[in-house]
């Protein structure tokens, strides 16, 4: 038989495995040495090592970018869960033992949906702390290894080592202020989207493309367009009249019941709604089964 070689069987210097995370998860070497607080030269060192230790490739260069390998993307997947349940360890020694779960979420989902609900969440969760951990913009858990859970909304697709529970649907349509749907004369039918703002966010980029795909109107040209870092922030710019954004309707329900927005042509499902995102890994976590649970019973109750 063919012995394996000590290298093989031996594991690879936590700091290289820190800069390989870092690198695979950022995209850039200058990003990772940031997070990092090192020189870049350290990190292409570490990163030497760890190629060095396994005898092959891990990145390859495109276009003056690195790229994992095969093997590489196989590895940092396996190297970011084992550094969340390191993580997630350590908190929860620090903390006595209790039981708790970092929960990212995206920031307009959090304020508009969850945080509403977050001590009947306590509550129900009893002997479980949920670290709530607003996303402006929303990453997967494959770069986000402090976490243990993701909300996702719209058209996510899971990795091979990522379980998605969808858990509510969901709806969204063109919003404005009633002053300026009469002004526009939105009334009349979507062509008269032509001569209004279009309020987008880079959090949710895709939104009206989606909506005019699903609702099966066709494509009007703007007068305008503004985007926004956030979703929160294109939907205030709706309120004060700026101009027409796309939302979902657990964003601005109230406001349609307050008659601060109308929603001119009504609101159509989105497909995907809202998942948990979780490790496969952590599928049957006592915890995150529990959280999922109440997800679920929640997103049924008010969607």
């Amino acid at each position: 038989m063919p012995s394996e070689s000590v290298s093989s069987r031996r594991l690879p210097p936590l700091n290289a495995l820190r800069a390989f995370d870092a690198v695979a998860r950022r995209g850039s070497i200058l990003k990772a040495a940031g997070e990092l607080g090192v020189v870049r030269g350290a990190v292409r060192q570490q990163l030497n090592v760890l190629e060095a230790h396994f005898g092959t490739a891990l990145f390859e260069r495109e276009n003056g970018r690195l790229v994992l390998t095969v093997k590489g993307r196989a590895f940092a997947d396996a190297v970011g869960v084992a550094f969340g349940i390191l993580t997630r360890a350590s908190a929860e020694l620090s903390i006595g033992g209790r039981r708790s779960i970092r929960l990212g979420v995206p920031s307009a989902f959090a304020v508009w949906w969850l945080m509403p609900r977050v001590a009947a969440l306590q509550a129900a969760l009893q002997d479980i702390d949920v670290d709530i951990v607003p996303m402006a913009v929303v990453e997967p858990l494959a770069k986000r290894p402090d976490l243990e859970a993701v909300v996702m909304g719209g058209e996510y697709r899971p990795t091979r080592d990522v379980t998605a529970i969808r858990f509510m649907e969901d709806e969204f349509g063109p919003v404005a202020t009633p002053d300026m749907a009469g002004r526009l004369g939105l009334a009349a039918g979507v062509p008269a989207l032509a001569g209004a703002v279009a309020l987008a966010s880079r959090s949710a980029p895709s939104l009206w493309s989606d909506w005019f795909a699903e609702s099966g109107h066709a494509p009007v040209r703007f007068a305008g367009s503004r985007d926004f870092e956030d979703l929160l922030l294109a939907i205030g710019a709706a309120r004060s009249g700026l101009g027409i954004a796309i939302a979902p309707r657990t964003a601005i329900g109230d406001d349609i019941d307050r008659g601060t927005l109308v929603a001119p042509y009504g609101f159509i499902r989105r497909p995907a709604g809202y998942s948990l995102s979780i490790r496969s890994s952590d599928i049957k976590d006592p915890a995150l089964v529990r959280l999922a649970d109440w997800l679920s019973k929640a997103g049924a109750v008010q969607p």
